[in-house]
């Protein structure tokens, strides 16, 4: 048994005080798990993917990924609550597009990691 004045230690010597200055807050940890909740959908990554190509109306979205039109605004929904798409109207038409700069990288640094474990089972 460790009295108070023993500072906990990892098994490689770090202190658990270092550690735990280092980690993220439970509200951040949460928000950050609704993100990942939310990109894990295959229609949702598409949606993601075509979106760090271009700006597109709901109609080009559907008819790119070939789902239909109600389908496409219920995962726009999703992703629109969360932050990670934004929209703005033309006329009749809405158009949407990455809401902000994190979200090609994090788009992309996925795919590399997913690219670079396939290659090493071939």
């Amino acid at each position: 048994m460790m009295n108070n004045n023993t500072m906990l230690k990892t098994m490689n010597n770090h202190s658990f005080v270092d550690i735990k200055k280092h980690m993220v807050d439970d509200k951040s940890i949460y928000d950050m798990a609704e993100v990942f909740k939310a990109l894990n959908d295959p229609t949702r990554l598409k949606i993601i993917n075509i979106l760090i190509v271009s700006e597109l109306c709901v109609n080009d979205i559907a008819n790119l990924l070939e789902i239909s039109q109600p389908a496409i605004s219920h995962h726009l929904k999703e992703l629109r609550q969360l932050k990670l798409i934004k929209y703005h109207k033309k006329g009749r038409s809405v158009f949407y597009s990455l809401d902000d700069e994190h979200i090609h990288p994090l788009f992309q640094q996925c795919l590399e990691h997913v690219n670079e474990n396939t290659k090493s089972y071939c």
